[in-house]
């Protein structure tokens, strides 16, 4: 079976994040994604509950090969410890792709089998710091998220 791994803070998720998620679906037989937990960063939001909004998003959508997961450590690690040979990454510009080719060389320093697969973003303006910039400021974003996921912004909001 060919597993991948799509993995970010995805604080928040966006359509941006979503699209990609869709794409990588169709090609691997398992797809996870992983809320990879950074301990030096506040979240804006709760890990638990932003998993909670993603998986009622792939099940609005039909994604029944995707799994989402809660991981605090390495990713690379979290790819050995569940056979995992691909991970996914989306790219908007340039300088995305230089960062993510940084972190690609890292996880084959930790796990030389684990293949970096890009794909690129069909909305490029689309970013967690758009809607936290629009949402500090009470602005629409229900058009950059899933329904799922603005219910939740909607709801942290009003908390």
């Amino acid at each position: 079976m060919m597993n991948a791994v799509y993995a970010g803070s995805f604080d928040c998720y966006t359509n941006g994040h979503h699209d990609i998620v869709k794409k990588a679906a169709v090609l691997f037989d398992r797809l996870y994604i992983v809320i990879a937990v950074n301990s030096e960063k506040r979240r804006r939001y709760p890990a638990e509950l932003m998993q909670t909004a993603i998986a009622r998003t792939l099940e609005n959508d039909g994604l029944t090969n995707c799994a989402v997961c809660i991981h605090d450590g390495v990713v690379a690690d979290f790819c050995i410890e569940n056979d995992i040979g691909y991970t996914i990454r989306g790219l908007r510009n340039r300088m995305d792709y230089d960062y993510e080719e940084n972190i690609a060389a890292v996880n084959k320093l930790i796990a030389p089998n684990l293949e970096t697969v890009y794909f690129r973003a069909d909305n490029n303006g689309i970013s967690s710091s758009l809607i936290a910039e629009l949402s500090k400021y009470r602005k629409d974003f229900s058009g950059l998220v899933p329904p799922a996921v603005n219910e939740l912004l909607l709801q942290c909001e009003s908390d």
